[in-house]
């Protein structure tokens, strides 16, 4: 199966082990397939609304990763994410992933879970299609810590992916702090592509954008003075 960068870097960022993942928003269910063929779980969850794509998964799966219904490897939901219950019968944390959504969705689902949750250990993995900002600042307003965060470049598209804790921990960057490399000619681009895009927002009819713009002025400014000039190792 063919796997999308975006979705390559999700499972890379997946190193240690879980006693459940759910993979949410799943569509075609590749990623959760991946982390089946990788046994990063103890069982690997598929949730999403959607009926007719979860039989379509509940297909695949029954043929591709036939398991046994004692000790299930794998369960597929059809539901609505943002109600979704966590397993109580854990020895190790939990990891939810929500990615190929919009930010406010992302955070209207995420508020859900901590919501319907209460007192249990889990983590996200999270990577909004737009609206990074608006994410990383309803995260922290969450309560939730950063464990590690990464950009990736997909199909000329950038993605920023974040993995998070509701243990306390490290707090989030509104503009990301870990997953830049002012090396990078490409990091360097989509920021300030981000920056114009803010720039034409506050020149639209839209709330005030000039914090967000400061923002990423600073981290430019930080970009332009720690880039290594050519030859200099």
């Amino acid at each position: 199966m063919k796997i999308s960068s975006r979705l390559q870097q999700i499972n890379q960022m997946i190193t240690g082990r879980y006693s459940h993942i759910w993979d949410c928003c799943c569509d075609h269910g590749l990623l959760g397939m991946l982390l089946l063929e990788r046994q990063v779980a103890d069982v690997v969850h598929f949730v999403d609304i959607v009926p007719q794509l979860m039989s379509e998964v509940e297909s695949k799966l029954s043929r591709f990763f036939p398991t046994d219904t004692s000790q299930p490897h794998w369960q597929v939901h059809c539901g609505d994410v943002a109600k979704l219950s966590l397993a109580r019968d854990q020895d190790r944390p939990q990891l939810v992933i929500i990615a190929g959504v919009g930010g406010e969705l992302l955070i209207e689902l995420v508020n859900g879970i901590l919501a319907d949750n209460p007192g249990l250990e889990f983590e996200f993995l999270l990577c909004p299609v737009r609206q990074n900002y608006q994410v990383r600042k309803a995260m922290t307003e969450s309560g939730l810590s950063l464990l590690n965060e990464k950009l990736v470049s997909d199909n000329n598209r950038f993605y920023e992916v974040l993995h998070l804790t509701n243990r306390p921990g490290k707090s989030i960057s509104v503009a990301g702090d870990d997953m830049w490399d002012f090396n990078d000619p490409a990091h360097l681009k989509y920021l300030n592509r981000t920056l114009e895009h803010y720039i034409r927002m506050q020149n639209s009819p839209q709330p005030n954008a000039q914090p967000i713009i400061e923002t990423y002025k600073a981290l430019i400014q930080k970009a332009n003075q720690s880039v290594t000039p050519p030859g200099v190792e």
